[in-house]
């Protein structure tokens, strides 16, 4: 008996562990993220000029599994995917997955940034085709769906959406063997013919309003 009040303890006490750990470290996290301040701005807002998106809106669950698909090479293979490239070895200076941990908490600590349109497109056509196709995963509002292990929309760059969409398309993103959710998007992606997709469901999400909030 016992043993195995001992081994609940101890299940119940790594239990603990876990998720204390899964919060990630902030005061760790801002050390770490000194590297991503000349792309990512210093309060994770993004910059168009750079490429770089906004990473404060984006949820914590998937700005983890990111980093670690651009350090595993999962995002940066094909020759053509510039942005991945230059992510990925910036991905690899964090060294394991508590240090993934500890920089997206020290994002998620900062508060979140109201982005602005940069594209334009048919708001009408993007919200009957988010609808029909994308709000099933990511949520009638593009809030995102972690058990669907789909990401958040609402809150990031309308152009980075859409170069997302056009990485999927192409090819350039999702085509690595071990990305089964960035295949599953890519699968999605070349069976959608409409050519202005990508913008009129970018600029849909972006009508919504929505500033996303931090989850801590």
């Amino acid at each position: 008996m016992k043993t195995i009040k001992h081994l609940a303890l101890f299940a119940l006490l790594m239990f603990i562990a876990d998720n204390t750990l899964a919060q990630g470290r902030v005061r760790q996290g801002k050390a770490l993220f000194r590297k991503c301040v000349e792309c990512h701005g210093e309060n994770a807002q993004g910059t168009l000029s750079l490429g770089a998106p906004t990473l404060v809106n984006q949820d914590a669950w998937y700005l983890q599994r990111q980093l670690a698909n651009f350090a595993a090479e999962l995002r940066s293979e094909d020759p053509n995917d510039y942005f991945g490239k230059r992510m990925s070895p910036n991905a690899k200076t964090l060294k394991d997955q508590q240090a993934r941990e500890d920089v997206v908490a020290y994002i998620k600590s900062l508060p979140p940034v109201d982005v602005q349109r940069k594209i334009r497109g048919d708001v009408e056509k993007g919200r009957q085709h988010y609808q029909m196709i994308c709000g099933a995963c990511h949520g009638p509002d593009a809030m995102g769906n972690k058990i669907l292990n789909a990401p958040r929309l609402a809150g990031i760059n309308d152009w980075y959406l859409k170069r997302q969409y056009t990485n999927f398309k192409k090819g350039v993103r999702g085509a690595h063997a071990d990305d089964k959710y960035g295949a599953q998007m890519a699968y999605i992606a070349r069976h959608l013919q409409d050519e202005n997709i990508a913008q009129d469901v970018a600029v849909y999400i972006q009508s919504l309003k929505k500033t996303a909030a931090n989850e801590k």
